[in-house]
């Protein structure tokens, strides 16, 4: 009994020491769970770190692909629309100006004692270009104008006024278009001469000025070359055999008007333009390329068969209520056409029976409500012109009795 009553005893003292076992461990648990808690959370949160970070990697490689292609087209564009502009400019565009030196030819062999040329200078001067190309443009204006570099010497001041001529001619040797021009010095008074050598005293001992007069000579104002005769070359000639002449410069110049006006006085703006428009025109061209690449055209192919097979499902559905009238309309009249059984003589009892029959049926059929079946009524109707007899519609003949036939008269439509 005493060893009965202790072993519980112990039993509960060694209960009580595992409680406070567990307890000790029950205490030490909340390090424990918050750190599994902490890695569970990482666990779950890298991979979720590492897949977004993979998926904003490849939508901006993407992005940068997409944005190199797209600046590389827009790049190509701008090349081609400044190609263009310049390609049109140049072959649009005439020489502006051109000027070429005069050189005068004369003879000096004439045999006379006295100082002077024995012919009038002439020079002959070429309006082509590299042998090649033409100075002027056809159907555009020019302005041509010979500069004559003469000395304010005694000569000169009295030969006075001389004629300029000038003689166009083609490939041929033909003349076109000759003129003449009058010019001379400028009159300056001796005292006015004396002050100005005396005030340029410097320069003129140094070589820097010299004692001489520009004069311009205006040929031609509104010079126009001929597309069939083309000009290649012309005739210059001063008509004096005592004028003195430093040197001279035959110069053409273009007179715009339209499109070459604005594309010569405003440069900048005209390219700026021309640029933009072809940058808008070739960028729309790549659009709808793009687009019939992308879609197969403007707008999608999903919707133009949809309004495609919407058109169609109504079309069928009005040829078919419009066969369903004909039929309905052609078994109407052939109703009415086919002769009427009026039966056998042995059956003439049971048409008042018949009829009563009849009657009651058509009264049940107006109180039962109509069906409509779209379906079987086509069958129906598709059916019926094949489902009739060799014999013109008309029924066969009862076996062992007499029909009698009757016309159709105006009064069987009653």
């Amino acid at each position: 009994m005493y060893e009965c009553e202790e072993r519980p005893q112990m039993q509960q003292s060694a209960g009580r020491q595992g409680g406070t076992r567990t307890t000790t461990r029950n205490t030490g648990s909340p390090d424990s769970s918050g750190s599994h808690q902490m890695r569970a959370v990482m666990g779950s949160f890298l991979p979720w770190l590492h897949d977004v970070a993979a998926v904003t990697l490849l939508k901006a490689r993407r992005t940068l692909f997409q944005a190199a292609i797209l600046f590389c087209v827009l790049g190509l564009l701008l090349w081609v629309s400044i190609f263009l502009y310049g390609s049109f400019y140049y072959s649009y565009m005439p020489t502006v100006s051109f000027s070429t030196p005069v050189h005068f030819y004369y003879t000096s062999d004439c045999g006379t004692s006295e100082p002077g040329l024995c012919s009038f200078p002439k020079a002959n001067i070429s309006f082509m270009k590299n042998e090649r190309d033409q100075v002027m443009a056809y159907d555009q204006p020019y302005r041509v104008s010979l500069e004559l570099e003469m000395p304010e010497s005694p000569v000169n001041e009295h030969v006075g006024m001389f004629m300029v001529r000038m003689s166009s001619y083609t490939k041929g040797g033909r003349i076109v278009s000759s003129v003449g021009r009058s010019t001379m010095l400028h009159y300056r008074s001796s005292l006015l001469q004396t002050v100005s050598t005396l005030v340029f005293s410097p320069l003129l001992l140094t070589g820097i000025a010299e004692q001489k007069q520009l004069i311009e000579v205006e040929l031609y104002l509104d010079y126009k070359q001929n597309a069939n005769q083309p000009t290649i070359g012309a005739v210059i000639e001063i008509q004096s055999k005592r004028v003195q002449v430093y040197s001279s410069q035959l110069r053409i110049h273009a007179y715009f008007t339209g499109i070459r006006y604005l594309l010569y006085n405003f440069p900048l703006t005209s390219a700026v333009i021309g640029v933009a428009s072809n940058f808008a025109f070739l960028s729309a061209i790549v659009l709808f390329s793009y687009l019939q690449f992308i879609w197969g055209g403007i707008w999608p192919p999903d919707q133009v068969r949809v309004r495609v097979v919407m058109g169609d499902n109504t079309r069928i559905q009005q040829r078919r209520q419009e066969a369903r009238k004909r039929m309905e309309r052609e078994n109407s009249q052939m109703e009415l056409a086919s002769p009427k059984v009026i039966g056998s003589v042995n059956e003439a009892s049971d048409f008042q029976g018949n009829d009563t029959r009849a009657e009651e049926l058509s009264k049940t059929s107006s109180v039962i409500p109509d069906v409509p079946n779209t379906k079987k009524e086509e069958s129906h109707d598709l059916k019926e012109p094949d489902e009739k007899d060799d014999s013109g519609g008309c029924p066969q003949p009862p076996e062992g009795g007499a029909i009698l036939r009757q016309r159709p008269g105006p009064w069987m439509s009653l």
